[in-house]
């Protein structure tokens, strides 16, 4: 083994990591439980093994050299690697994910996925108690290790790309007319009516009906940006040529309408309390109305190894929100529970 790959341990990038947070070998040593002195002893043994200087002693701070910044970024991204293989031997020993990430499109409300937060947290202890196996007959464990939820706020294809990239092992609110890819799962949430808007005061709100896309044309849009990096971004429902107000989710949009800075299509669900306050007026349009059709997919465990007798099972907490996604209700909650009351529960 050479003397490089000797020094690069564990405790070595964390050392680091250590160094560059805190911004000086005095704050890092302290953290680290060390004195100052085995801190840069410790520093002078790594520079030697990998023939570089990591930082530059010129300064007083601890100020990287360029080589010093990339084992940082390097270091930290391996770090974070082992801990990920840790946490996955875990899994296997536990059943319990200790992350899961889950994916949620702009369209979806936001109070019935919190609510659905609350009930995971209230009942993954519960769960995991009676479906949990013990370490020996004697010797149950009594805590399970608790899964972090981490949910990512996506827009159109991003939801969808958020989960086919490995970021996200539940998407919420996917396209139900996606092709799926090896490996993944999906079903159905329903449709969702989307409807066209304009505020009271904006000029299309006296237009004679159906509008056509002549008039709309001359019409500033008010457009939802996708949030796909990697993927197509889709485009709905703008006109060549027409001005265009891009905003960063559904939300957004509706707050822009309100304003009558531009017109467009909205999700009857999100709109609902507008329309029925007067404060967005639907009007028809030409074109079709619009209906999406939403789903919720999620990634499929794979065999270990080829010719294995069983696939690999979800780990507990995905099952667990599998289990509430099965529900009639709650599925109707996700896609139209947008209004005012949100403390009314969902089941």
């Amino acid at each position: 083994m050479s003397d490089s790959r000797s020094a690069l341990t564990p405790d070595a990038l964390s050392m680091m990591d250590a160094i560059a947070r805190s911004g000086s070998f005095a704050a890092a040593a302290r953290e680290l439980g060390k004195v100052p002195s085995a801190l840069t002893y410790s520093v002078r043994q790594l520079e030697d093994a990998l023939d570089v200087l990591l930082f530059d002693r010129r300064s007083r701070q601890a100020t990287l050299t360029a080589a010093g910044q990339e084992l940082l970024e390097e270091g930290r991204r391996l770090l974070g690697e082992i801990d990920a293989v840790a946490n996955r031997v875990k899994r296997v020993a536990t059943g319990w994910e200790t992350q899961l990430s889950i994916a949620v499109d702009d369209v979806i409300s936001r109070a019935t996925m919190l609510e659905l937060c609350e009930s995971f947290y209230a009942c993954s202890a519960t769960l995991s108690r009676t479906t949990t196996p013990s370490r020996t007959a004697a010797a149950p464990s009594a805590t399970p290790p608790a899964t972090r939820l981490r949910l990512r706020a996506e827009v159109l294809s991003g939801t969808w790309e958020a989960l086919v990239t490995g970021q996200a092992d539940l998407a919420i609110g996917v396209f139900s007319n996606r092709e799926l890819p090896s490996g993944v799962s999906v079903k159905d949430l329903g449709p969702v009516p989307f409807v066209f808007v304009v505020a009271p005061h904006h000029p299309l709100a006296a237009g004679s009906e159906p509008l056509d896309d002549a008039e709309l044309i001359h019409h500033r849009a008010i457009a939802v940006a996708d949030s796909a990096q990697r993927l197509t971004p889709v485009t709905v429902n703008l006109l060549p040529g027409q001005d265009v107000l891009t905003v960063s989710d559904m939300r957004s949009k509706i707050d822009a309408l309100l304003r009558s800075l531009g017109c467009g299509f909205v999700p009857e669900p999100m709109a609902r309390d507008h329309i029925a306050a007067g404060r967005l007026v639907v009007k028809r349009v030409q074109r079709d109305r619009l209906e999406g059709r939403f789903g919720y997919a999620w990634r499929t465990p794979v065999a270990a190894r080829r010719g294995a007798a069983k696939k690999a099972q979800p780990g507990l907490a995905l099952k667990w929100w599998l289990e509430q996604l099965e529900s009639p209700t709650t599925r109707k909650a996700l896609l139209e529970r947008h209004g005012s009351r949100v403390g009314d529960p969902i089941r």
